[in-house]
C-alpha cells in the first residue's frame, strides 16, 4: 500500500496502526478535500500492537468511570461493530466471563460489576456456577461477570479496510516511510522521514512504542516514558479447542493495567492462552532475546523503571516464572479450566505492549494526549485502544479541528 511521494499536506498522521488510520478517516470524512497523509514505517499497516494482540473487542468493564478509556471503549465498541458490519469483516459477539475462583476475589468482582454498570456496559450480568457451565461447560469457579457484547475480530483486517477507505477518499497512506523528526517551521511542521521531508499544517502522532521519542524531540515533556512489555501466548492444539467456547478472564489485580493470563477464542478458530507481561530490552522484542542499546538505555535510564520494579518485584518474578515454564503457564489457566494440561498447548504468537510509565513509577492507566499547538501526540494507547480506535479518532479529530478553525 505504498504511495507516491508527498511534499505537502494539511494534516500528517504518524503511525499506520488502527488508531492512526481511524483519526485520518475521521478527518477526511468530516472535511472532504482535506489533504491527509498517513506515514507508516512498516511495509504494511497494522503490523505492531494492532496486529499482535488477542483480537478481543472489549466492552468497557475495567476502566475508571469518567476516564477516557471508560468513555471511549464503550463508544468505540459500538462503532467498531457497525464498521465491521458495513465492511463485511468477520467478527463475533462471543461473550466474556470474568471468573472468581477464590472467596477473596468476590469483593473485587463486586467492584468490577459496579464499574461496568457506571460505564454503561450493555448486558452485563452477575452469574453463578450453573449459568457459567451453560456458557462454558468445562469451567470452574464461584461466580462470574458475563459480558455478552464482548467479542472478537481481526484488528489487522479492520486496519486494512480503514486504509482502503482513506485511499478511496483521496488521502495518502505511505508505507515503508519512517518518520524521523518533527520541526515547526514558518506556520507549518516539517516532517522528516526516510524518504525526505514533507511540510504539514498539522501533525497527529499515533506511533505506539515510539510515540514518546517523537514527542520529547518535538518539545513535549519527558514524562511519561514508554516501556515495552512483551506478551507471549500459547495455543491450544486443535483437539483441545472445545474446552473453551468464548473468552475466560481472571479477576484482575487492581494495581496493574494488565488483565492477567486468560483464555481467548479468536475469529480464526484458534484458542490462545496468555499473555504474559514481561519487561523487555527492545520496543520490537517479538523474540524474547531481542535487545537494542537505545531501547535498553531508555528503559533503564528512566527513574520510573526502578521505582516500578521496587514496587512490583513479586509480580515480576511471577511473570518470569510464567515465561520460563510452560507447566506454570498452563497451571495458571487450569484454575478456570481444570482439564487443561501441558500436552494440550503449543507455542503461540507474541506482541509488545507500549506502556506509559511515570517518573514516579506509576503505570499510567488511561489514554494520554499531549497538545502542542500544531502538534498532537497520543502518548499512551494500550488496550483497549484497538476497540476504542474509532472513538479515539473522533476525539483527536475534535482537538485538531479546534486548531484548524
Amino acid at each position: 500500500m505504498n504511495a507516491t511521494e508527498v511534499d505537502r499536506c494539511d494534516v500528517a498522521v504518524v503511525g499506520g496502526g488502527i488508531v492512526g488510520l481511524a483519526v485520518a478517516c475521521e478527518l477526511v470524512t468530516r472535511r472532504p478535500g482535506l489533504r491527509v497523509a498517513v506515514f507508516e514505517r512498516e511495509s504494511q499497516v497494522g503490523r505492531h500492537q494492532t496486529g499482535s494482540n488477542s483480537g478481543v473487542v472489549h466492552a468497557g468493564i475495567y476502566y475508571r468511570p469518567g476516564s477516557l478509556k471508560a468513555r471511549l471503549c464503550v463508544e468505540g465498541m459500538r462503532r467498531l461493530y457497525a464498521f465491521c458490519e458495513r465492511h463485511e469483516i468477520a467478527h463475533e459477539r462471543c461473550g466474556k466471563l470474568i471468573v472468581a475462583t477464590e472467596p477473596s476475589e468476590l469483593s473485587r468482582l463486586d467492584q468490577l460489576e459496579a464499574r461496568g454498570r457506571a460505564n454503561g456496559v450493555p448486558g452485563l450480568a452477575r452469574i453463578g456456577l450453573a449459568q457459567m457451565r451453560e456458557l462454558e461447560p468445562h469451567l470452574r469457579g464461584l461466580a462470574a461477570l458475563h459480558s455478552p457484547n464482548t467479542g472478537i475480530v481481526d484488528f489487522a483486517a479492520v486496519s486494512r479496510a480503514l486504509a482502503t477507505d482513506l485511499i478511496e477518499a483521496g488521502a495518502t497512506v505511505w508505507t515503508g516511510c519512517e518518520v524521523l523528526g518533527l520541526q515547526r517551521r514558518k506556520g507549518a511542521v516539517a516532517v522528516s522521514h526516510s524518504h525526505g521531508e514533507t511540510s504539514a499544517g498539522r501533525v497527529i502522532v499515533c506511533a505506539g512504542v515510539w510515540s514518546d521519542r517523537l514527542a520529547v524531540a518535538a518539545g513535549a515533556p519527558d514524562d511519561p516514558r514508554i516501556v515495552p512489555f512483551r506478551g507471549a501466548y500459547l495455543r491450544l492444539r486443535p483437539q483441545a479447542r472445545s474446552l473453551v467456547h468464548g473468552l475466560i478472564y481472571p479477576v484482575p489485580d487492581p494495581r496493574l493495567p494488565f488483565l492477567g493470563v486468560h483464555l481467548t477464542r479468536r475469529i480464526d478458530g484458534e484458542v490462545l492462552l496468555g499473555p504474559t507481561a514481561l519487561l523487555v530490552g527492545a520496543r520490537d522484542a517479538y523474540r524474547l532475546t531481542r535487545m537494542t542499546i537505545p531501547d535498553l538505555r531508555a528503559t533503564l535510564g528512566w527513574p520510573g523503571t526502578w521505582r516500578m520494579m521496587g514496587r512490583f518485584w513479586r509480580t515480576a518474578l511471577g511473570e518470569l516464572r510464567l515465561a520460563a515454564s510452560r507447566r506454570a503457564f498452563v497451571a495458571a489457566c487450569a484454575r478456570y479450566v481444570p482439564e487443561l494440561s501441558p500436552a494440550d498447548v503449543v507455542a503461540g504468537p507474541a506482541g509488545v505492549r507500549a506502556q506509559a510509565l511515570g517518573r514516579d513509577g506509576r503505570l499510567v492507566d488511561d489514554f494520554v494526549v499531549d497538545d502542542l499547538g500544531q502538534l498532537q501526540f497520543l502518548r499512551n494507547a494500550p488496550s483497549p485502544a484497538a476497540t476504542s480506535s474509532l472513538a479515539i479518532g473522533s476525539l483527536l479529530a475534535d482537538r485538531m479541528e479546534a486548531t484548524l478553525r
